[in-house]
């Protein structure tokens, strides 16, 4: 007896599906996706995708010495430091309330708030409440913050006109370039700070998401590190030009300030983004992001680097320009210090909009282990940590 066609249809359906479902179970399995999607290439694998523990070396934990006051006598001269205007009061408050949850309620070390304005007692008052640690608050002098004496301001309006043009973002606010001044080369010059060696950059809005249980100001000194970092990006070519030219003419009068060991494969690779090489003169724009940072400042007192910003800063970029202290400190620590001495904390969770850190362990919550940004796809090809991890590795 025949067989009739709709019957004969859906056997052949049904002997496909069986296939195709057979098939999916036991077809090839390829690199996993990272959330939210990669900027790493088929062969690179995220190391935050592997579980995540406390770095190697000398670390040291809490203790009854690291109450706040006087008796707090493990502390080393260290502090958390913020740049920070009235108005950004609640963000700053987050960022506290993240940084004191993960870390600072165990350690109490002080936070020093810096303003071209003097603090308002809201803002005093509602950032102590935050923490039992010492707060101060200092007035940034204003031969720290004026525009300097040598910048021609009918050239800086003319060169704010094309960053403009080329969708630079915060080109004509004054306010911004004398911020990336100040944290290039000024801040570490506060009396405030004359007694202090290292310091954690803090920024309102910003957020932490793992428990971090020994002193990070510890483990700096104790495994003489200079730099620590979370996120290592690429810069946006337009706001530095001239950065590496001038950085090449300072280098050839300076030939003794280059360490042996230095990161110049990382600061000049062009293999990777070669449109960002071209643009920027040589300069790969990989660098360090400020907005987290543990360092020494020791390293900015030194006289490579008080020379080589000097340099810079009477070579006007830092106005006709947008040369921020990410690129300046980056470039600086690339070539002048050994990359030995510079450290990822793959261990913290950090996110300032629109980047994440966020290791694979199971003291942090909030984040998605893996997760590099949370924006737009094309986010995915500003991460340079792949060039740090080849060319310097992941100490």
């Amino acid at each position: 007896m025949a067989i009739a066609r709709p019957v004969r249809a859906l056997g052949l359906a049904a002997v496909f599906m069986w296939c195709f479902f057979i098939w999916q179970i036991f077809k090839p399995t390829g690199r996993p996706v990272m959330p939210g999607g990669s900027g790493l290439s088929s062969t690179e694998k995220d190391p935050n995708l592997d579980p995540t523990g406390e770095p190697e070396g000398i670390l040291t934990y809490a203790s009854d010495k690291y109450a706040p006051g006087p008796a707090g006598t493990a502390r080393i001269n260290a502090t958390l430091l913020a740049l920070v205007r009235n108005e950004e009061l609640d963000g700053m408050l987050q960022s506290m309330r993240d940084l004191e949850r993960t870390w600072n309620h165990k350690f109490n070390y002080p936070w020093t708030f810096f303003n071209d304005v003097p603090f308002t007692e809201e803002f005093k008052k509602k950032t102590r409440a935050e923490t039992k640690a010492e707060c101060r608050y200092e007035l940034i002098p204003k031969e720290h913050w004026e525009v300097p004496s040598w910048i021609n301001n009918d050239l800086y309006i003319e060169s704010t006109k094309i960053l403009k043009e080329q969708d630079v973002q915060y080109a004509d606010m004054v306010s911004y370039h004398q911020m990336c001044r100040w944290n290039s080369g000024m801040f570490y010059k506060h009396e405030a700070l004359a007694d202090m060696q290292y310091y954690w950059r803090v920024e309102p809005k910003v957020h932490f998401f793992c428990d971090v249980d020994y002193d990070v100001f510890r483990y700096m000194q104790d495994n003489n590190k200079t730099y620590g970092f979370t996120i290592n990006l690429y810069d946006a070519p337009q706001t530095i030009p001239t950065l590496w030219p001038e950085t090449l003419k300072f280098i050839a009068e300076h030939p003794e300030y280059v360490h042996e060991n230095n990161a110049m494969k990382w600061l000049t690779d062009s293999k990777r983004r070669p449109d960002h090489n071209t643009k920027a003169n040589g300069y790969s724009t990989c660098h360090f992001w400020s907005n987290f940072e543990i360092a020494d400042m020791n390293f900015w007192r030194s006289k490579a680097y008080e020379d080589y910003f000097n340099h810079l800063d009477r070579a006007g970029g830092f106005f006709y320009e947008r040369w921020g202290d990410a690129p300046v400190h980056s470039i600086a620590l690339g070539l002048f210090e050994d990359s030995n001495r510079i450290h990822w904390f793959r261990d913290i969770g950090y996110q300032h909009i629109p980047f994440f850190n966020c290791p694979n362990s199971p003291k942090c919550k909030g984040c998605v282990t893996g997760r590099f940004t949370d924006g737009e796809a094309w986010l995915h090809r500003e991460d340079c940590r792949p060039n740090w991890f080849k060319f310097v590795g992941m100490g």
